[in-house]
């Protein structure tokens, strides 16, 4: 089965489902990335379970990104995955906000 890479997202098309407990999280990455899905989970939590966000065109505008967007998830520090195995990262999501971060380099 072939996989193929969505469109870009227009305007309006992603619904972000915050609240008192609840953030989300904008993950800025490189356009070579597009279409990649990046795994986040609960730091410090062995063997938690894995949330996976594909990274797509994001337009606004006349700007052109690219980015994976999880709308709904719970406050409290997350490590995003650069593979299986590999860590890339550390964020914090705070209940009620959008938290934005960038992919390391």
């Amino acid at each position: 089965m072939t996989e193929t890479i969505p469109a870009p997202s227009g305007i309006g098309t992603v619904l972000l489902d915050i609240g008192a407990d609840t953030g989300a999280l904008i993950l800025h990455a490189p356009a070579e990335l597009n279409g990649v899905e990046i795994e986040i989970s609960p730091d410090g939590v062995r063997n938690a379970a894995r949330t996976h966000s594909r990274v797509r065109e994001r337009r606004v505008g006349s700007a052109v990104g690219h980015a994976a967007v999880y709308p709904a998830v719970p406050a409290g520090s997350y490590t995003i995955w650069r593979d299986a195995a590999s860590p890339a990262a550390t964020v914090t999501i705070t209940g009620g906000s959008v938290t934005s971060s960038r992919w390391p380099t």
